[in-house]
């Protein structure tokens, strides 16, 4: 009986079994099959993948270097591109669209041995919190079949939280990473803004969206991140800073850490008082192991959301322009002659609603005569944050907060309340509008059976610091 507990582990089985990638890679189509009432697939890469495991444990009989991914399992979130494979963004509008190049993600996991499984479902375009907004039906939690896995990347969370996967990739524009890890019990991690390339992931947000990683374990997540990171002449958003080797680095020693925490984020009268609790009592616990702990003023909670959709929805209506129905995707039956007419009914019909009203806002927020009010102010406020988050970096390695304000709700529960839905953002948007990276880590149940977490920020490209202290928390 196969059974995964990290990718270590993994390879010290394929050192046993010659034929050990095709026993894995023959579990995870098993369990796929026996879980496909959850969602998490829209589609799986059958006969490539045992073809691929073949390959891949002919290689090791051969006695070849192998990659550092060898025979890891890998799912990637349906906005992520694989050359000669559909990718959808979750939409109706790319329903039958095949990428023509891979991500440069993809091509770095292949290159080191790695097998992509399928494509996983999510919020269309990577727009929502839920992975209600799906083109192709809502993911559903593996925990409570009932409640939401979170989004934007359900799919992905619970392709690792069902075991249907080893790792998954997503993308985390303000949270779609981190929150459904939250809530499905996973290790869920946002690098840097140009930590990974974007090269290949269909954007929504260009200036925050970013890849990210679905995990059961801190070093598989650091494994993998090390892998997928780096320069890339494809993407001139993303760093040229040296990749550090960071699963090795977590090996370091327990130590003190400086620690802050935003006070209005714990007052906020969102947050579920059982997770303010357990919070609240790490953080006790940390101050008597001896490392600091404290909060800090942040007036500034208020505002982080609204500055995110305006700026975010904003993006999105530039980045969703190109979907016109003329040089690909979906084209509704013609009606007219009228160009424009095509185009309103090739939209009108292949995009959701959740879609249709975030490009209308950006498309309101860009208006003139609303410009200066909205947009520009928001940038202002991102202005702000920034240089609030290298204060904070003065003083401190790290912050924490909780991930979400609640645990998973039920399917259908915040459908008709938007502004309930975009308050679950409300703890990881800050990230993603100052670029740095975060991570949330499985601690902690609540008393209804569902698991949370709490996230962890660090100063940009820091990445090693915030994987050694998440090590440390997950250990202790």
């Amino acid at each position: 009986m196969f059974s995964f507990q990290s990718i270590n582990q993994y390879h010290s089985f394929l050192e046993k079994n010659e034929d050990g990638c095709s026993i894995a890679v023959n579990h995870y189509l098993s369990e796929i099959e026996k879980k496909k009432q959850l969602n998490a697939f829209l589609e799986v890469y059958t006969n490539e993948v045992i073809q691929r495991a073949k390959e891949l444990d002919e290689k090791r009989k051969a006695g070849k270097p192998i990659g550092k991914m060898h025979g890891v399992i890998v799912g990637l979130k349906d906005v992520i591109c694989y050359k000669g494979h559909t990718v959808s963004a979750g939409s109706k509008i790319l329903e039958n669209f095949k990428s023509i190049y891979s991500a440069t993600v993809v091509e770095k996991l292949l290159q080191e041995d790695a097998i992509i499984i399928g494509r996983q479902n999510c919020d269309e375009f990577a727009m929502g919190s839920s992975s209600e907004n799906s083109a192709f039906g809502p993911v559903r939690n593996a925990l409570d079949e009932s409640r939401v896995p979170g989004g934007s990347s359900g799919g992905s969370a619970v392709g690792v939280q069902a075991g249907l996967t080893m790792i998954s990739l997503g993308s985390d524009t303000g949270g779609s990473v981190r929150q459904p890890a939250d809530f499905c019990g996973v290790v869920g991690l946002k690098p840097s803004y140009g930590r990974i390339s974007r090269y290949g992931l269909i954007a929504y947000a260009s200036s925050f969206d970013q890849i990210g990683i679905f995990s059961k374990t801190i070093e598989d997540a650091a494994l993998c991140l090390a892998v997928i990171s780096g320069a890339d002449d494809f993407d001139s958003t993303v760093s040229e800073k040296p990749v550090p080797a960071y699963a090795s680095e977590l090996v370091a020693a327990p130590r003190k850490y400086r620690i802050a925490y935003f006070r209005q984020a714990f007052e906020h009268p969102g947050l579920d008082p059982i997770m303010r609790t357990a919070i609240t009592d790490l953080i006790d616990r940390l101050k008597q192991e001896g490392h600091t702990v404290d909060p800090i003023e942040f007036e500034y909670l208020k505002h982080i959301v609204p500055t995110y959709y305006v700026l975010t929805t904003a993006e999105a209506s530039s980045n969703l322009s190109r979907f016109d129905a003329v040089r690909f995707g979906y084209r509704a039956p013609l009606v007219s002659s009228e160009l424009n007419d095509m185009y309103k009914a090739s939209r009108s019909a292949g995009f959701g609603k959740e879609v249709q009203r975030r490009i209308m806002l950006g498309t309101f927020v860009l208006s003139s005569g609303y410009f200066d009010a909205y947009f520009t102010k928001a940038q202002q406020v991102r202005r702000i944050l920034y240089n609030k988050s290298v204060d904070v970096f003065k003083d401190y390695e790290a912050i924490i907060s909780p991930t979400v304000p609640s645990t998973a709700f039920k399917i259908g529960e915040k459908s008709d309340d938007q502004v309930a839905m975009f308050l679950a953002d409300i703890y990881t948007v800050f990230a993603n509008l100052v670029g740095i990276p975060a991570i949330s880590i499985p601690l902690f149940t609540h008393e209804n059976g569902m698991p949370f977490g709490l996230q962890i920020m660090t100063n940009h490209f820091e990445e090693t610091k915030m994987l050694q202290l998440s090590e440390q928390l997950i250990s202790s």
